[in-house]
């Protein structure tokens, strides 16, 4: 229940709040006149009276439109000096999203959040732990004769984040490894020999980083995520294709922060568990492989 204000502390505050608004956008008690259709001696009143009375809902809307700030705010009803459209604006935001490698956005974020925990869902496997062998094949494609550019361009900021002092977790669905260790679905064509080097690169790059960077893997039949990273306590970015949609505000980062923990505790391959569960299942792929009479 909120705590019921004097009249007079209420009152005092408006003058508080509006003079100090005025301050902010440095508008003189003359310019506010005009954009609120009154004398300046009402706005003079607004500002140094000392009654207990606040002016009517229409004055306390003019000026607060005129400055740019909330009605509440200057009526003491909330902290917030932001408009509901600027706090929408603030907390909620949605960007282009490149098929590119870490892009300049991303890296942003990245650098941002430096020092706090990433967790992230990505959309295949993690670019940051990719060869570039692997990024070539991938990209290829998309991006035709830049692609040598982009991958160049992106390795110093996976290195960058590779470095960063930041923990990083990381929940990939179980059927996205598979498909990739056995060069199924989106993974279909990708050469045997790019996949072995992707393996022992993926291997080593986990264990050399452990605990700092912690892979795990989810069962997409029991559980589902979008692609999603959380940077630390400031914000949540999901990717919806052509656009990233990022979040601000504290209630909806928490939320996102619980279900990638809860993606985490039912994991069917926790981060100890990876490297040994890799290996297992390339090794039989890889003896197939080998068996595979030629020709055929």
């Amino acid at each position: 229940m909120r705590e019921k204000t004097d009249k007079r502390d209420r009152a005092a505050l408006f003058r508080l709040r509006l003079n100090e608004a005025m301050r902010e956008k440095e508008t003189s008690q003359s310019a506010l006149a005009r954009s609120i259709g009154v004398d300046r001696s009402t706005v003079s009143q607004l500002l140094n009276g000392t009654g207990a009375r606040l002016p009517n809902a229409q004055v306390v809307g003019e000026c607060a439109g005129a400055l740019g700030i909330s009605a509440d705010w200057l009526l003491g009803l909330t902290d917030r000096p932001e408009t509901a459209a600027d706090i929408l604006a603030n907390t909620l935001s949605l960007t282009e999203a490149p098929r590119a490698l870490v892009d300049e956005q991303i890296f942003q974020w990245h650098k941002e959040a430096a020092g706090y925990k990433i967790r992230h869902v990505p959309a295949g496997l993690p670019d940051m732990l990719k060869t570039r062998a692997m990024l070539e094949w991938e990209y290829a494609p998309h991006l035709g004769r830049s692609t040598q550019q982009a991958i160049g361009a992106s390795e110093d900021r996976l290195a960058w984040m590779r470095d960063t002092q930041s923990d990083y977790e990381i929940a990939v669905p179980i059927f996205e490894l598979h498909s990739f260790l056995h060069g199924e679905g989106y993974y279909s064509g990708l050469p045997h020999a790019v996949r072995a080097e992707q393996v022992e690169n993926l291997m080593t790059v986990t264990e050399q980083l452990y605990p700092r960077l912690r892979i795990y893997l989810y069962d997409a039949r029991r559980l589902f995520s979008a692609p999603v990273t959380i940077f630390g306590p400031l914000l949540a970015v999901v990717y919806i294709g052509q656009n990233y949609m990022a979040f601000r505000d504290t209630e909806r980062v928490q939320a996102l922060t619980q279900h990638f923990d809860y993606l985490v505790r039912e994991a069917a391959v926790t981060a100890r568990e990876l490297p040994g569960h890799v290996r297992d299942i390339w090794a039989s792929v890889d003896t197939a492989s080998r068996t595979v009479p030629a020709g055929t």
